[in-house]
């Protein structure tokens, strides 16, 4: 990992006005059952083109790199998500945004996670409030991020639950608000790398930790009523 900050985010594309300032995108995916890769498409889901946004409102300026795995449809694969994390990391990005979860645990995946962690680069993953383990937030070093509606912009809460980490802002998230939530950390981590170099993962967790706005889940249903 390069001492310049880069971030990687693994999404379904971006807007023509986004993917003019990235540094590098390309895309991923399965013809035939083999993976193919190449030049990235117009994003289909608008879910990519969110997260970004939602990723450098929280973080300025950032020098960005894309790599698209989701087409028409809100589905794609590990080995898809394991190849755009293993370009990202020989890209030399600092940090990789992956606000998806897959529901079956592969051994690609798992790998690749583990070489991208063992080059220093910090892995930020969406997990559902409820349900079950999804991949790559439940691997061992991805910080594991859900939408928490307590938070404003800038803010983000301790969770520590067997679900999440962290929670970050989601605005009208809606269904996408574990995405959004994850999108709005990454940005804030980002922020903070480019104050502050060099920080291992353990420290930005630490950091993280020390400056939420809230520690605890949120409680449904109390309140204001």
């Amino acid at each position: 990992m390069g001492t310049d900050l880069r971030v990687g985010v693994i999404d379904s594309g971006c807007s023509p006005e986004q993917a003019s300032a990235l540094l590098g995108a390309r895309r991923f995916w399965l013809e035939d059952g083999q993976l193919r890769e190449g030049e990235m498409l117009p994003d289909q889901l608008g879910h990519g083109s969110v997260v970004l946004a939602g990723l450098q409102r929280e973080a300025g300026p950032v020098p960005a790199l894309l790599a698209q795995v989701f087409g028409a449809q809100a589905s794609t694969s590990a080995l898809q998500v394991a190849a755009a994390l293993l370009w990202l990391v020989e890209a030399g990005v600092t940090l990789v945004n992956l606000s998806l979860g897959l529901q079956q645990d592969r051994p690609v995946l798992a790998q690749a996670c583990a070489e991208a962690l063992a080059a220093g680069v910090l892995l930020c993953a969406s997990s559902p409030a409820q349900g079950g383990p999804v991949y790559p937030a439940s691997y061992p070093g991805v910080i594991r991020v859900t939408g928490d509606a307590r938070c404003a912009p800038g803010q983000w809460s301790w969770l520590g639950t067997r679900q999440a980490d962290f929670g970050g802002y989601v605005g009208a998230g809606g269904r996408a608000g574990a995405s959004l939530g994850c999108a709005a950390l990454s940005g804030r981590i980002a922020a903070l790398l480019r104050e502050k170099p060099g920080m291992s993962r353990q420290q930005v967790h630490d950091w993280l930790r020390q400056h939420a706005a809230f520690t605890g889940p949120e409680r449904r249903g109390a309140g204001h009523g």
